[in-house]
């Protein structure tokens, strides 16, 4: 963060348990988010460099937990108030979770980092495919959702399942439909292709794509080792060399 703030530069980065912070102002109430309240103190940090003194602290106590557990947040911001508040702060960081969904797509999904690319132009060819795939599955998202509700769909339906179907069907439909059948959608406005992809999405089957979510992982007791008292381990090897 220092070396942020030597650029001249901005951040917006979630508190870990060893930031060494210390003269915490009072927390202020500031308002509400969606999933959340927003409080703010001011704390100082230790700069050796000089570039950070006083820094924004915003927490966030959440409607609900996180999968791991947390009931609140932290976040730590150097943007002036006057630039940023505290909810606009936190609804910020809030797009982060969007993003990084969308590295886990590409990375996951649609392979956009080929290892045996080793040219790199190529490895950015690829990247811009995975990106454009991504695009492509977004509207298929989006029509999904406009029918079945944003929950139902964000919830219960794998991006995988549904790249799949495509990946799988994509070569047979291309050589069932000829090309001058797709040339219909080319001619379409907006209103016209919006209205034929909801069309479309609300005779998808929604089972077929269904996620299956993994369950918490279970904490394994460490099992201490006791050697049997009346049978000792003897090896098998010494037994062998005996005989």
């Amino acid at each position: 963060m220092s070396g942020i703030a030597a650029k001249k530069g901005y951040f917006i980065i979630r508190e870990h348990q060893c930031f060494p912070w210390y003269d915490a102002s009072e927390f202020r109430h500031i308002g509400s988010v969606e999933g959340g309240t927003v409080f703010e103190q001011t704390v100082k940090v230790s700069d050796d460099e000089g570039y950070l003194s006083n820094i924004r602290r915003v927490k966030i106590i959440l409607d609900e937990t996180t999968r791991d557990g947390d009931s609140e947040i932290f976040i730590l911001t150097n943007l002036p108030t006057k630039v940023a508040n505290a909810l606009v702060v936190a609804q910020i960081y809030r797009k982060r979770w969007t993003i990084e969904t969308l590295f886990q797509i590409l990375t996951e999904i649609f392979n956009c980092e080929i290892k045996t690319l080793g040219y790199p132009k190529a490895a950015m060819f690829a990247f811009c495919v995975a990106l454009v795939s991504y695009n492509i599955l977004s509207v298929v998202l989006a029509a999904l959702r406009s029918i079945h509700g944003i929950k139902k769909i964000e919830q219960e339906v794998s991006s995988y399942y549904l790249a799949d179907e495509i990946r799988g069907t994509y070569r047979g439909m291309m050589i069932a439909i000829p090309p001058k059948e797709w040339k219909i959608f080319a001619k379409m406005n907006l209103i016209e292709l919006t209205n034929i992809l909801r069309d479309l999405a609300a005779r998808v089957n929604l089972v077929v794509f269904a996620s299956h979510p993994r369950a918490p992982k279970k904490t394994r007791r460490a099992l201490k080792r006791t050697r049997p008292s009346r049978r000792p381990h003897v090896s098998t090897a010494k037994i062998l060399s005996q005989k």
